[in-house]
């Protein structure tokens, strides 16, 4: 199902009537999911609903400097809410990619779907409004309140910017269109703090992070002539640093910045989930990375997805490789060739 002015005349139907409303993102959410979860919450209590988004308050990462966190319900207290008479998912278009608190609760809900995963088919919800081509969730939030005409402030403007913002590489993907930088434009009128945003999200480093980084950096393993890049971090690389999921964030960008690199890799170990292994995949040129995702019951977008594994971080790696290397070896479509670099 695709994003339309049926689609959002529909929504706005199962909005009629309910008064108290559950919203929730992916496990561990990143910039997009967290910034629209906020928004979304506080667009909807400007126009008279009590709504509420939920998540896990340690797994926030540097988007956690938004306003509007202090109002999330932590997922552990969700037991204790009172019924709530509809839910919306953003940027996640399955029960099992969220929080294990959140889908008996949802389960039994009237439910909406904003999204803009590939893998989204739209069948998740009763109502969906899931666009492939929007460069986040964050910019079909802002279409949907500009089609309802719902009032933004600084604070919804700003976690819209964040969504946005991380999840386009600074405006730089592919899925950055005229539309975005609409989005963009209108946020700005509302006083968003670019640079003191920027400084938090892109400049500046906690010593965990840092630690993480450097952990990462040694394990870097180059093959396929610099075709194919990957990085680890086991639970034992976490606790060494005391970290968590969320200063890992952008460990990936460490073997996507191989010269020639098309296909980057991070394996990690959640240290609470000792038996799953987590891939984050990003490709270039015309690699698929929900391909590869997809083998292993993961989604995502074409150039960014990410999938679970379950055993042994070594049996993981090699199921991960071998699928890379028979996407290598039978792809009909020729890869994007980037010109080597001396150094």
């Amino acid at each position: 199902m695709s994003e339309s002015r049926e689609n959002y005349a529909a929504a706005r139907r199962l909005l009629e009537g309910k008064s108290r409303v559950l919203i929730s993102g992916h496990l561990s959410p990143d910039g997009d999911a967290l910034g629209s979860m906020i928004a979304l919450a506080r667009l909807l209590r400007g126009v008279g609903f009590d709504a509420w988004a939920t998540a896990d308050l340690n797994a926030l990462g540097k988007p956690g400097f938004l306003e509007g966190v202090a109002d999330l319900i932590p997922i552990r207290r969700l037991k204790r809410q009172r019924k709530f008479d509809l839910f919306i998912a953003v940027d996640c278009g399955a029960f099992e990619r969220m929080p294990a608190e959140v889908r008996p609760v949802a389960e039994r809900l009237p439910k909406l779907c904003i999204d803009h995963h590939v893998t989204n088919d739209g069948t998740f919800a009763d109502v969906s409004i899931v666009d492939p081509a929007a460069s986040s969730t964050g910019e079909i939030i802002w279409r949907f309140a500009k089609w309802n005409e719902w009032p933004l402030d600084r604070a919804i403007a700003e976690a819209l910017w964040v969504a946005i913002v991380t999840d386009s590489g600074r405006f730089a993907y592919d899925s950055t269109r005229p539309g975005t930088l609409r989005a963009a434009g209108d946020l700005l009128k509302h006083g968003v703090r670019t640079a003191l945003i920027n400084d938090i999200i892109y400049g500046t480093f906690s010593r965990k992070a840092i630690g993480l980084k450097r952990i990462a950096w040694r394990s870097l393993h180059v093959w396929k002539n610099r075709k194919v890049a990957e990085v680890t971090l086991t639970r034992e690389d976490f606790r060494a640093v005391r970290g968590t999921k969320a200063d890992a964030e952008d460990i990936i960008e460490i073997p996507r910045s191989v010269v020639r690199n098309e296909i980057a890799l991070f394996f990690y170990q959640i240290p609470d989930r000792t038996k799953e292994i987590r891939c984050s995949i990003r490709t270039r040129g015309e690699w698929d990375a929900t391909q590869l995702a997809a083998k292993f019951g993961g989604g995502g977008h074409v150039k960014a997805a990410g999938c679970t594994i379950t055993g042994s971080m070594g049996a993981a790696k090699r199921q991960m490789r071998a699928a890379v290397k028979e996407l290598l070896k039978t792809a009909c479509r020729k890869t994007m060739r980037i010109p080597p670099i001396k150094l």
